[in-house]
């Protein structure tokens, strides 16, 4: 779903096994995987918004997922953080002072393909 840009399912997707892991962790949002996964959506939700004209949201959402995923650096569970990390950190300084319902600043929008090792 990252790679094909269906980032509003991509967040459906986290955010219903985010809240699935909660209610079955006894350390709940505590848990390492469970934050983890809160983060991937902020970041996911940062790219959503900036392609759709709410630039105040994913400043917000950006900031968020930076916080979290650089616990998590180089990888977590398999997943390649730094890229997404570089795309936030590359995004992020274009959004500043844009007014919240701005076009994306970078045409065409590329970000880094999903990075995964089993």
């Amino acid at each position: 779903m990252w790679n094909g840009n269906r980032l509003e399912q991509l967040h459906d997707w986290l955010n219903e096994r985010w809240s699935r892991l909660i209610r079955n962790s006894l350390l709940g949002t505590k848990d390492p995987e469970a934050e983890f996964l809160q983060a991937l959506a902020y970041a996911v939700l940062a790219l959503f918004f900036t392609q759709n004209h709410n630039q105040e949201g994913a400043l917000l959402m950006i900031d968020d997922a930076q916080l979290t995923l650089g616990k998590y650096r180089p990888r977590f569970l398999g997943v390649h953080v730094d890229p997404i990390l570089a795309a936030l950190q590359e995004l992020r300084p274009l959004l500043v002072g844009l007014a919240p319902d701005a076009e994306c600043p970078l045409y065409p929008f590329v970000y880094p393909k999903f990075e995964y090792t089993g």
